[in-house]
Formats: C-alpha cells, sequence, structure tokens
C-alpha cells in the first residue's frame, strides 16, 4: 500500500507528511510561487531502527570494523553493527556533549561531564581515562601519530599520547567547548570562549591566534589550500588563510554550534539558527532553507552537515528531520527527507556504502538506505571524516 501523504500550499512551498511511518518522504521538486510539484527519482529507505538510549547530543562515529558508535545522554557508549545489531554497551554513568572518535587501532575515545577523557576498546573494555578540571564536551581529534587532543571546560587545551599520557598543556582564557581540527602538517585549530580562535604547533606552543566578536562554539573545517573556516557567536562565518590572516567574514547572524563543511568546489554548508544555508567560496550567501517544524523557539540548528558524492547535502536539524538538498537549490528545492519524530542534535553519519546514520534526542539510532557516499573533499563531514579523527582529508 502507498504511503498516504498530506501536503499543504502554505506560503507558497510545498510540505509532505507520510501517515505510513516508518516509510521516507519521496522527494518533490518546487517550483515557486506555481505550487507546481514533480516527483523526484530519490527515495530512501528505512533499513533499521535501535533505540539505544535517549538524550543524544553526540554524534555518531564509524569504526574501523564496520560498527557504529553512538553515546546516549544516560551516560552510555553504545556499539551497533552494520545490520542494526546492537554488539556491547560501556557505561560510564555521565552525560556529554562530546562524540566518539575512533583510531587507527579502532580505539574509541570520547569526553564526559564527569571532567574526563575516556579511551575505550573494540572490544567495549576501558583501556584508560584522564581527569580533567572541567566537562569535557568537545570531541577530541587523533593525529597521524595517534596523539588525541581536546579541549575542557577548565580552559585547557590537552594533548595526550595514545596510551593516555599528557604530552602539553596549552592554557587560555575561556572554557572550550570547539573540537578541534588538524592539518597535513600536524598544527591543531580550535575556538574558545574567550572570543579566540588559536592555531598550535604540534608541540603545543602557540602559532598564531584570531580575534572575533563572540564565544567560538562550533569546530573548524579546513579547506585544500589548508584554508580554516568556523563561526561565531558574534554571527559570523570566518575564511581565515592558513598564517592566521582573515580571506573573508560573512555575517549570517547563526548563534549555535553548528560548524561547516565543504564540497569539492569549496561551497561551504552550515545551519544558521532556523536555516541551511550555502556559502560560496568566496564567501557570499548562496541560499537558506528554512526548518519546517518550529514547534518550539529553541529548536536551532546545532548540527554539521554531510556532503555527498553527487553534491547533495545532508542536514539534520531541531525541526526533526533529515533533509538533503542539491548545491543549486536556491532554497526552493529538496530532494528526500525523513522525520525523526523528535529533534536532532546529532550530526549524520555517512557510510562508505551511502547508508545514512542518524540519532534523534530520543528515539534512537536510524540506518537509511543510499547509494551515494562521501565527497571526496578536504573536509565533507562532522569531524572532517566518518571516524571523526578531526583532520583533514588527503589525497583527493
Amino acid at each position: 500500500m502507498s504511503p498516504l501523504l498530506i501536503c499543504s500550499t502554505a506560503t507558497q512551498t510545498l510540505r509532505c507528511w507520510s501517515l505510513n511511518f516508518p516509510s521516507v518522504i519521496l522527494g518533490l521538486l518546487v517550483f515557486s510561487g506555481a505550487a507546481l510539484a514533480q516527483q523526484r527519482h530519490y527515495s530512501a529507505t528505512n533499513l533499521w531502527h535501535v533505540p539505544v538510549g535517549s538524550n543524544f547530543r553526540s554524534t555518531p562515529a564509524l569504526g574501523t570494523n564496520g560498527d557504529i558508535y553512538v553515546i546516549a545522554g544516560s551516560g552510555e557508549l553504545c556499539a551497533v553493527r552494520s545490520d542494526g545489531v546492537a554488539r556491547w554497551v560501556f557505561a560510564f554513568h555521565s552525560d556529554t556533549a562530546s562524540s566518539p572518535a575512533v583510531g587507527a587501532d579502532g580505539s574509541i575515545y570520547f569526553g564526559s561531564r564527569d571532567r574526563r577523557l575516556y579511551a575505550v576498546s573494540v572490544e567495549g573494555q576501558k583501556r584508560w581515562e584522564f581527569p580533567t578540571g572541567g566537562w569535557v564536551d568537545a570531541s577530541p581529534a587523533i593525529g597521524t601519530n595517534g596523539a588525541v587532543y581536546f579541549g575542557s571546560f577548565d580552559k585547557v587545551f590537552y594533548a595526550l599520547a595514545s596510551s593516555g599520557e599528557k604530552q602539553w598543556e596549552f592554557q587560555t582564557r575561556g572554557p572550550i567547548v570547539s573540537s578541534a581540527a588538524i592539518d597535513v602538517s600536524g598544527s591543531i585549530y580550535f575556538g574558545s570562549n574567550d572570543r579566540r580562535f588559536y592555531a598550535l604547533n604540534p608541540d603545543g606552543t602557540k602559532r598564531w591566534e584570531f580575534v572575533t566578536g563572540g564565544a567560538i562554539i562550533s569546530s573548524p573545517a579546513i579547506g585544500p589550500a589548508g584554508e580554516i573556516y568556523f563561526s561565531s557567536t558574534d554571527g559570523k562565518l570566518y575564511a581565515l588563510n592558513p598564517d592566521g590572516s582573515r580571506r573573508w567574514a560573512l555575517q549570517t547572524g547563526g548563534v549555535s554550534s553548528s560548524s561547516p563543511v565543504l564540497d569539492a568546489e569549496g561551497m561551504v554548508y552550515l545551519s544558521v539558527n532556523t536555516s541551511h544555508c550555502a556559502v560560496s567560496a568566496s564567501g557570499q550567501l548562496l541560499w537558506r532553507w528554512g526548518f519546517w517544524n518550529l514547534s518550539r523557539e529553541d529548536l536551532f540548528g546545532e548540527t554539521t552537515a554531510s556532503v555527498l558524492a553527487d553534491r547533495s547535502v545532508v542536514f539534520t536539524g531541531g525541526d526533526g528531520y533529515v533533509m538533503t538538498l542539491p548545491p543549486d537549490s536556491d532554497g526552493r528545492e529538496w530532494l528526500w527527507n525523513y522525520w525523526l519524530y523528535a529533534p536532532s542534535y546529532s550530526s549524520p553519519l555517512v557510510g562508505p556504502d551511502g547508508v545514512v546514520y542518524v540519532l534523534s534526542a530520543s528515539q534512537g539510532l536510524t540506518a537509511l538506505q543510499r547509494n551515494v557516499p562521501l565527497a571526496k573533499s578536504s573536509w565533507p563531514t562532522a569531524r572532517g571524516n566518518s571516524q571523526r579523527t578531526g583532520r583533514v582529508a588527503t589525497g583527493h
């Protein structure tokens, strides 16, 4: 039986809801002002759903063995096989907004609001924990040498060896929730609530700092020429050159923690408050796509998009939708979407086979069948890659 679609043409935009849950709404090509619709040839299939906890504010990561790692707000790291079967649970009994990062040996690293960074083996056993003086909401970055980099609410940025010993620390003037990015030379970039964006050498010495007008709670992306993109609560999206000089700044009005991603042509995508946006490589706003469901004023876009090989872009947001837009959307066209029944504060994970994994705040992990993998760009998804290592991609 075909799903029943209820459609509204309010404000000259066609919106549809499927009553045959959990089927996926087929994409429609919308012609603004004409209220005409033509079915697209894009659809997604709900492969499976796993209710692994609730209160998700972190983003899933893909393990080296193909497992998906998610962290529930109840204080559990869960490993789920690619067929939707739960493998194991590691309980740490604390809330967190940190997302897991996967090392070359399969170890999983994440921070917690019990003021610790954890390392867990691929079998779900604790390898070690490292105490800090504050919450660790930032997600760790992993260097090519296995070093683990992260900041804490104690205003300190840490570098640990893969065995858990501290290598060095760097003091800032504010709590750090921005997750670090690592370029091809091993330089490390992150923002702080002290309104400064920092570049550190691999030995922890400061290369430069860039001052903004607000706290930096989003995470940076790195372009193919070493340029750095990040947003600040001063309402701007910044692009810096590798030497720390400003390339451009775009006034977006955004104050959320959504982080930018890049396609292979240099376009930048991020969520700005209650819209998904595309920005040109030269810093021009190309389009905005407004959220569909705004039942509460606090449902901002906190998540990071994923760019696919066909240049379509997968967004999640506080409206509870997984939304896929083409690069030439111009704010009028969408390809397919899926309703998660609850807001999403978690960025989408795209597997090598194109399967899209998404978390909602209260409904658990859902796998959507698509056949398009990540784009071969320097920074196509949250934390740069599906393992969430925070390293720029090379070799494309």
